[in-house]
């Protein structure tokens, strides 16, 4: 069976739909998102840093060095 992702933009929007599913016997479940821990957050703006600073490899280059044996 398939399986939607739906965005309400408001309160009003978000009980309408809870209602339209109650009223339809649909199962769902509400999924919060949460924010991102501070180390993910500072190192995704380092890497942006640095490919603003051209500090940047090509991503074939990136992989030769993973696959390199120690």
């Amino acid at each position: 069976m398939e399986a939607y992702v739906v965005y309400p933009e408001n309160k009003e929007q978000l009980s309408a739909l809870k209602a339209v599913l109650k009223a339809l016997k649909i199962n769902f479940e509400p999924q919060v998102s949460a924010p991102l821990p501070h180390h993910a957050i500072k190192g995704m703006k380092r890497g942006i840093e640095d490919l603003d600073n051209g500090r940047k490899i090509p991503f074939s280059e990136f992989e030769e060095i993973l696959t390199r044996n120690p």
